[in-house]
Parts: structure tokens; sequence; C-alpha cells
């Protein structure tokens, strides 16, 4: 089997630390006030664009300036899954905040299916998924699921106007739990949940809002291995039911594989996208294919380009 990269040039970096990382519904409550233009020039209603993106954080002049992204381009079809990895620090969970809104580049463009990053955000175009699930501990798993829904329903009328928004029915957050194994788990609280059924209930919030975008940010990190691949399996069945675009940040390579249609390695700050790599892998994918030599070459191939990456940056050593 033979396996290709495209490579890109341009350069991306910064600082990944607690501060940056998405802390489940608050999310949506920081989405930016929308601008008045729905549309963008570069914008295409299938596909999220990010072009020539720049992101300083610190003053200007200070010396504790920080570029996290620098001339970052990438676009993502409709229905892909996409994976972003790379070191620590090199401007994942940057990346992820322009796309949903909740930041904004200081020059080049961003745009969501055809509109704003903000008002893709203010009308729940966008779900996220985090690293913490930041369930309401007063509610039921059911009722965690279906919050979202009842929450800004002036969002819903927003969301209709706007180019790139595939209008869905809404899921059956009943189906959707049953789906990922807690159809006998509805009516728990969530410290009675195990860590790895409290990241399938936030999943399946995610996925029950319909959002023409997902944006997973390490969400199976803290998770066992076993629980963890489960986990992974869960995702991909309910992704390949809904469709739903997904781009999911990792630092795990073989988590990137299994799960993705291209994925997106980043290096060491400060940083550049390294390469794309197509994943051909056939699809529904299973738990035979983790131990596939396919799999097994993809990984090694996305290793070595880490390494690359990792061995061409100031910071390497």
């Amino acid at each position: 089997m033979s396996v290709s990269a495209s490579t890109h040039e341009k350069t991306t970096g910064g600082p990944d630390g607690p501060n940056s990382r998405f802390n489940g519904l608050k999310a949506v409550s920081r989405c930016r006030r929308p601008t008045v233009s729905t549309t963008r020039a570069n914008a295409s209603p299938d596909q999220i664009v990010v072009s020539d993106a720049l992101k300083i954080y610190g003053g200007s002049g200070s010396s504790a300036q920080v570029t996290a992204l620098s001339h970052v381009d990438l676009t993502v079809d409709r229905g892909q899954f996409v994976s972003i990895i790379g070191p620590s620090g090199c401007g994942k969970s940057t990346l992820l905040r322009l796309i949903a809104g909740l930041e904004t580049a200081d020059s080049g463009d961003v745009s969501v299916f055809g509109a704003d990053p903000d008002q893709a955000c203010a009308a729940k175009m966008i779900g996220f998924v985090p690293q913490v699930p930041a369930l309401l501990p007063w509610l039921s798993v059911v009722g965690n699921v279906t919050l979202p829904s009842k929450v800004n329903r002036r969002a819903d009328a927003l969301r209709r106007t706007l180019p790139g928004h595939v209008h869905r029915d809404p899921a059956d957050p009943r189906a959707l739990l049953a789906k990922i194994g807690l159809g006998d788990a509805l009516d728990r609280l969530p410290h009675q949940l195990s860590g790895g059924m409290q990241q399938r209930v936030a999943i399946a919030r995610a996925f029950a809002i319909q959002a023409d975008v997902l944006l997973m940010d390490e969400p199976f990190s803290a998770l066992d291995e076993f629980t963890r691949e489960a986990i992974q399996l869960q995702l991909l069945e309910l992704w390949e039911q809904m469709r739903t675009t997904v781009v999911f940040v990792t630092h795990s390579v073989s988590e990137a594989v299994v799960l993705s249609d291209r994925v997106v390695v980043m290096s060491a700050r400060p940083g550049r996208i390294e390469a794309v790599v197509d994943i051909d892998l056939p699809r529904p994918r299973r738990q035979g294919l983790l131990e596939s030599a396919a799999m097994h070459e993809y990984e090694d191939l996305i290793r070595g380009k880490l390494q690359t990456a990792w061995a061409s940056g100031p910071v390497a050593r």
C-alpha cells in the first residue's frame, strides 16, 4: 500500500495552556457579538476556511509577545473528520478557538460554511466536546444532553439565515445515549458516572443540537486505553450515521489515524502546518483496523512528519 502527504509551508504555533481550553457549555456563552455581514470574500458554504491567519498574544512591542499562529491556511470540507496533531503549545487549541469564534485572528480570515465564526457560534452551528466534560451536576444524563436545545432559542432563527447551514431534524437524545451505551443511565447524575461515561454524555450533548461542525479538544486524553478505544469506535458510529463535520485535536497518532479522513500535522513553536495527510482507509472502521498493516503504515508516516517538524523548529531538542 502507498500513502502520501501534501506538505504545507505556512507557519503556526503558540501556547495552548489551560486558559485556552474550551470549558463545556461556557464556551457557547462566550461567543462574540455577531457582525452584520454573514459571508466572507473567500468563504464557501461547504467548507471551513482558514486563510493566512495570524494570532499574536501579548501587547504590541511586549517582550512577552508570542506568535501563536502565523499565516495558517487550512480548509475542511463539509462532512469530513479532520484531526490536528502536534507538540504541546503548537497552536492547536488556538486554531480551534478561531474557528469557534471565541477569538479573532489579528490578520487573515476565517469562515465557517460561509459565515463569520462569531455568527456560526451564536447560531449554534458549532458544537464543543472539551477535555473536561463540564456536565451540570444537578441535571440528569438526559437533562444535560437536552439542555443546549432549550437555551437561546433565538439562535435557531439566526441559524436558518446563514448560507452554509444544513437543516436537520433534532436528534433524539435518548436514542443518542443508547447508541453510545448509556441507555440505562438516563436518570443518573454526573457524580454517579465514571469518567468515560461522563465523556460519552458530552459527546451525545454535542451531537444532539445537530451542529454543522463539532470541535473536539483532546476529549479522550484523561481516559484509560481500553475506555478510550471503546469511545473512539462509538464516536465513529455516531459520525458515520450523522456525518457532522468534525475538527479533532489529539496528541495520539493512532487516534488521529483511526478516526480521520485527514490528519493535519503541526510543528513545534513557533511552528507551522507541516503536512496534511489524507487517510485512505475504508469505512466503516472497526476494532480490527487498529492492528492492520495499513494502519501502522500511516502511523509511521505521521510520526516521521512530527519528528521532522520538531527537529526543524528553533526550540527543537
